[in-house]
């Protein structure tokens, strides 16, 4: 490879001797000259592209085949993502609850004439109302005394035991020869509707991943809204048949033994689980639910709120109107009681007689126009909720209910008639 020439200052064995220890050559006083061929060169500069191809290698993404790729953007969320499907029967189960409750909200409806007439109070708008509307009252009553029976039972069992008033109240309705049995009727099926209103997003939180909570948790609008769906189209026919509305209120009882048998193969709660001391079944819930490598995270966090409970023992209501709660608390106060004044139930309860004092022959159809306006809505909450975020779309629903209002709102042109039509 390459030549050097010498030139000697000492004996000879100082050049074996160097050569042996090159460190010696250094201390040689005479001059080394060394002649490199052009191989050397030419290796020379190979040296950089050598480097550069190692760059290149270290740098390049290792060849990774379609299938791993397809999984790893998966897992990153870029492709189809079915982390919510192990959740999914437990949280479909659940809301069957909210069903029942958007059932009963449109079961009258429809029939309330035929069922007027039929028990003797037809004319009568403060029976009729108070017939449509009285399972709110027992709404109120039944979400009064869900949590303790939470505490107590744990979801699956109160969901079950929850079913009792439902089922009877609807037997109770449908065979009603007065008005006091279908009053007594609807007050038990409040009682029911009460307890699942607020048992169901307990439910669904605590059951469903943190990531998928929100979709999920549309589940219970949807199912509400296919109630009412589902009861408004059952109507139709009672337009022709007076004694229709019994059946409506027979098929009510359906889901109630629907949801009881469910709920024997639904999971309870695992933050309940781990409150009551069944540490391995929450670990088993977690595991087959959320996956493996959620368990100790979870555990921890249920474990952790459980050591906080005894400090929430002598909390008081009035502590929500204090900081920090008072302004989470307003908003979300003011969030339910806009609703409400949006007069939606009005129309879910009434829109049957609305319609047909318009002039709509059948009040019942365009009643389930109404609802499956509702349903879209919901099945847009469940596509954007979890992308868009809940500020968002309440900010969003909010403006557009305001600019609707505004489209359709229009001043009378003559007071004096406007007054008499009211006084009349």
């Amino acid at each position: 490879m390459w030549v050097a020439t010498v030139n000697p200052v000492g004996p000879f064995p100082a050049i074996i001797n160097a050569r042996r220890n090159p460190k010696l050559l250094l201390s040689l006083s005479a001059p080394i000259s060394c002649r490199f061929d052009d191989r050397f060169r030419v290796g020379k500069l190979k040296v950089p592209a050598a480097k550069k191809q190692l760059r290149d290698l270290e740098t390049r993404e290792p060849d990774i085949p379609e299938s791993e790729k397809l999984s790893a953007s998966e897992k990153n969320g870029e492709g189809s993502d079915f982390g919510w499907l192990p959740a999914f029967p437990h949280v479909l189960i659940a809301s069957m609850s909210n069903f029942l409750f958007g059932y009963h909200i449109g079961v009258m409806n429809g029939p309330i004439v035929s069922i007027a007439r039929e028990l003797g109070f037809e004319g009568n708008s403060i029976l009729e109302g108070l017939v449509v509307s009285i399972f709110i009252a027992g709404a109120f009553v039944g979400s009064i005394s869900s949590g303790s029976l939470v505490d107590k039972l744990g979801c699956r069992r109160t969901f079950q035991i929850d079913t009792i008033p439902l089922i009877l109240g609807a037997i109770l309705s449908a065979q009603a020869h007065s008005v006091d049995e279908i009053l007594w009727g609807r007050f038990l099926v409040g009682l029911g509707i009460g307890v699942n209103t607020v048992l169901v997003p307990i439910y669904i939180s605590e059951v469903a991943p943190t990531k998928y909570r929100g979709s999920l948790g549309t589940l219970c609008q949807i199912g509400t809204c296919l109630g009412i769906i589902s009861s408004l189209f059952l109507a139709i026919p009672s337009d022709n048949d007076p004694h229709w509305w019994r059946m409506m209120l027979y098929i009510a009882s359906v889901p109630g033994f629907i949801l009881t048998l469910g709920m024997q193969f639904a999971v309870d709660s695992p933050r309940w689980l781990c409150k009551a001391g069944k540490l391995d079944d929450a670990k088993s819930v977690v595991c087959d639910l959320w996956g493996a490598s959620e368990v100790e995270k979870a555990v921890k966090e249920f474990q952790s709120v459980s050591k906080n409970d005894g400090c929430d023992l002598n909390s008081r209501w009035f502590e929500l109107l204090e900081e920090p709660h008072s302004r989470v608390a307003f908003i979300g106060g003011a969030l339910f009681v806009l609703q409400q004044f949006a007069g939606i139930n009005g129309v879910l309860y009434f829109s049957s007689l609305t319609f047909q004092d318009v002039g709509v022959t059948n009040g019942a159809l365009a009643s389930l126009v109404v609802g499956l306006t509702n349903l879209a809505g919901a099945l847009t909450a469940l596509y954007l909720i979890d992308k868009q975020g809940r500020r968002k779309l309440l900010i969003g629903s909010y403006l557009g209910m305001v600019h609707i209002y505004l489209r359709n709102w229009s001043w009378p042109s003559d007071w004096s008639h406007y007054t008499g039509a009211k006084q009349h």
